[in-house]
C-alpha cells in the first residue's frame, strides 16, 4: 500500500467485545471501518450485491419489503459448500473494496479496521498491525447465549468454525484482555492508542519504498 495509512486490524472470536473496543478507540477520535456494517450495506435494496443474489437464488431469499431474508439465505448456503463459495466469491471482493475505500477516505491519525475473520480470510495482509480482543471460550459461550438467545450447541458450532483461540493469539501483534471490567479495558485501549499514534507518525516520516 503506497498511501501510508496506518491500519490496525481489529479481530477476535464471537462475543469477544470487538465493537466495545472499537468504540473506545472512536472516543479517542479514531475512525472505525467495520466489515460487518459494510457486509450489510453491500446487500441493501438496490445494491448490485442483492441483485446478483436474487438472480442466483431466486426471489424466495427476499422479504416482502425487498430486503434480503438472511435466514432464508443462511439455510441455502449452510450445508452447501458450493453455494457458500459462490456467495463468498461475490461478496468478499465487494466488502474488501468498500473497506479500502473507507480507509483511504479517513482523516484520523490511524484507522481501526474491524474484521471478525481477519486471519481466516487473509485480510491481515491489508493492515499495518493486528489487534486481537481475547476472552475465554467459556465467556464467549455465555455472552453469545445471553446476547443472541441461541443454544449452547449453536455457539459451540460457531466457535468450531472459527480459528482457535490459540491460533488467533499466535498471529496477533497486540492483544487486549476483555475479561475484566470496562476500566481495565479503557486503560488497555488508552495505552495502545498512544503506541499507535507514535507508530503512525513514524510511518509518515518513512521514505517511500
Amino acid at each position: 500500500m503506497t498511501h501510508k495509512k496506518f491500519i490496525v486490524g481489529l479481530t477476535g472470536g464471537i462475543a469477544s467485545g470487538k465493537t466495545t473496543v472499537a468504540n473506545l478507540f472512536a472516543e479517542n477520535g479514531i475512525e472505525v471501518v467495520d466489515a460487518d456494517i459494510i457486509a450489510r450495506e453491500v446487500v441493501e435494496p438496490g445494491s448490485k450485491g442483492l441483485q446478483e443474489i436474487g438472480e442466483h437464488f431466486g426471489n424466495e431469499i427476499l422479504l416482502p419489503n425487498g430486503e434480503l431474508d438472511r435466514a432464508a439465505l443462511r439455510s441455502q448456503v449452510f450445508d452447501n459448500q458450493q453455494q457458500r463459495l459462490w456467495l463468498n466469491n461475490l461478496l468478499h471482493p465487494m466488502i474488501r473494496q468498500t473497506m479500502l475505500e473507507q480507509v483511504n477516505a479517513s482523516t484520523s491519525a490511524y484507522v481501526i479496521m474491524v474484521v471478525p475473520l481477519l486471519f481466516e480470510n487473509q485480510l491481515d495482509s491489508l493492515v499495518t498491525t493486528t489487534l486481537v480482543v481475547d476472552i475465554s471460550p467459556e465467556l464467549q459461550i455465555s455472552r453469545t447465549i445471553q446476547r443472541d438467545g441461541v443454544s449452547q450447541q449453536q455457539v459451540e458450532h460457531i466457535l468450531a468454525s472459527q480459528m482457535s483461540r490459540q491460533q488467533r493469539l499466535d498471529k496477533a501483534d497486540h492483544i487486549i484482555d476483555n475479561q475484566g471490567d470496562i476500566n481495565l479495558l479503557r486503560s488497555q485501549v488508552s495505552r495502545l492508542h498512544q503506541l499507535f499514534l507514535q507508530q503512525a507518525a513514524e510511518l509518515l516520516t518513512k521514505p517511500n519504498d
